[in-house]
């Protein structure tokens, strides 16, 4: 069936049909929690409860944790045959497209994504996510070094044991994918912890790698709020690494967890609050205008590289903010995130919700210009008009902190030396743009900028061999490419003294 051909109606039919897991994936099977407690998902475009999730504590994670260490203890995945191991990931990448419907209903009914961007971006970005870490398996290569006639050594890459996976709401799927294809990849067993804003899509991740020929254990998934479960995860003895997305908050708190416990790896990629450089000769007003509605409306603006902050030249700064009103002002629409016309959904929860109608009364206190949007929609959920400030300036609060919502703030400045200043003015470097028909400027903006993914010309580009993360305090680490896969691995020296 085509999925894309299928109407709201249709769509609304399958919601009330959908069947799915709440309990934990352990040991490939589903089991309650020890303690028998629930936790409410509530649907955020309607604000009634979709259903009530296992609630996992210590105990819980104790159990995911032991069979992740037995299965890998046994060799059962991290010694599988490469060839073997890529054709399951190849066979799971290809399972993860297969079930596209209950993926997209689950993450939409969960978090309020519009069922378009699940079909177009979240679910085969996913699928391409695993086959291509699937296709690496058997790259992953040792070396032999230049050492003395009487000695001989080469150095081993082994993968690290147990992960922990802590993912975000935002992007359900495709954030766990980016922590667990390369883990698995990786040759080690996973514990994957979902937000407990979304959670099913991340069970039913779990069940189909053992129905696409994974062994029991190798990939285990407990539910739970994260002071009951991520925390235990991260302070687990016998978890070798965390990888994590989220806030910067409480990435910090992994490190913590990390020095109190073991001294496990962890991998951040935290808050972002990335600017878009527009200066005077860029090659095409309308095109970037539009660049800059999707960079920072797109998935409701909970994203953590959006593009929050449009520095532009002061010189086209009247002409380009009353474009961006022309062109943006209904370019996303609050509605029904199950109508496949819909792109603009509700925020995840209503506290979130109140959470950035905070920030947008804030930045009118500060004396920013509201130019459209600043309101909730007279409906149920937790919707928010898309909103555009400007008159901003970098000391405001609108243009320091992540708001995680669709709300722009739009700073004049003169040239390229400031407009880097500004940009760079910030604790946050994950992502950053520039504008420009200056291929000299260009680069030099690439050289200054402080962040870990930069782009000329357009805005969330990017393929595999992209790395994703940050610098300062967006987190350390990367996600995606060859060096993400390395990163699950760790190096064994043996040196041979041959007399």
């Amino acid at each position: 069936m085509d999925l894309t051909t299928l109407t709201k109606a249709d769509w609304h039919q399958k919601a009330a049909k959908l069947r799915y897991e709440t309990r934990h994936f352990i040991d490939g099977k589903y089991v309650d929690s020890i303690g028998g407690g629930r936790f409410e998902v509530v649907n955020p475009a309607t604000g009634r409860t979709f259903c009530t999730v296992s609630a996992g504590a210590a105990g819980d994670v104790d159990l995911a944790v032991a069979a992740a260490k037995r299965s890998f203890a046994a060799r059962v995945w991290s010694r599988k045959a490469p060839r073997e191991r890529m054709a399951v990931l190849a066979n799971y990448a290809r399972l993860l497209e297969a079930n596209a419907e209950r993926f997209a209903l689950l993450d939409t009914l969960c978090m309020g994504k519009p069922i378009r961007d699940m079909l177009s971006i979240d679910i085969p970005q996913a699928a391409t996510n695993f086959a291509f870490f699937s296709e690496l398996i058997d790259k992953i290569e040792g070396t032999v070094t230049s050492t003395a006639a009487d000695a001989f050594h080469y150095i081993l890459r082994e993968p690290l044991g147990v992960v922990g996976c802590v993912v975000p709401w935002n992007y359900p799927l495709l954030m766990a994918a980016w922590k667990v294809a390369p883990a698995l990849a990786a040759g080690n067993s996973v514990v994957l912890k979902p937000a407990e804003q979304s959670p099913l899509s991340g069970l039913l991740m779990a069940e189909l790698f053992v129905e696409a020929g994974g062994p029991p254990g190798v990939f285990n998934v407990v539910n739970g709020l994260g002071e009951a479960t991520g925390a235990p995860l991260a302070l687990h003895m016998d978890v070798a690494k965390i990888a994590f997305t989220g806030s910067t908050e409480v990435g910090k708190q992994m490190l913590v967890y990390a020095g109190r416990s073991n001294m496990k790896r962890v991998s951040l990629e935290c808050g972002g609050k990335s600017p878009q450089i527009f200066l005077a000769d860029l090659p095409d007003l309308d095109v970037a205008v539009n660049y800059a509605i999707n960079g920072i409306y797109g998935n409701m603006g909970e994203v953590c590289n959006a593009g929050s902050r449009l520095l532009v030249d002061r010189k086209i700064a009247p002409e380009f903010i009353a474009r961006f009103v022309e062109l943006g002002k209904h370019a996303y629409r609050p509605g029904d995130p199950l109508d496949p016309a819909t792109n603009l959904g509700p925020l995840v929860t209503s506290s979130h919700c109140a959470r950035v109608m905070s920030y947008i009364e804030r930045g009118r206190k500060e004396g920013a210009r509201l130019e459209f949007g600043g309101a909730t929609p007279d409906s149920p959920g937790s919707f928010i008009e898309p909103t555009l400030f400007s008159g901003v300036d970098n000391r405001m609060t609108i243009a320091r902190e992540e708001i995680f919502g669709p709300v722009a703030a739009a700073i004049e400045v003169d040239g390229i030396e400031q407009a880097v200043a500004v940009a760079n003015d910030s604790i946050y470097g994950l992502a950053a743009a520039v504008w420009t028909r200056d291929l000299n400027t260009a680069h030099k903006a690439v050289r200054d900028l402080e962040a870990g993914v930069i782009w000329v010309n357009c805005f969330d580009h990017g393929d595999m061999t992209q790395p994703f993360g940050g610098y300062k305090q967006s987190g350390q680490g990367r996600d995606k490419c060859l060096e993400s896969l390395l990163s699950y691995t760790q190096t064994k020296s043996a040196w041979l003294h041959l007399g």
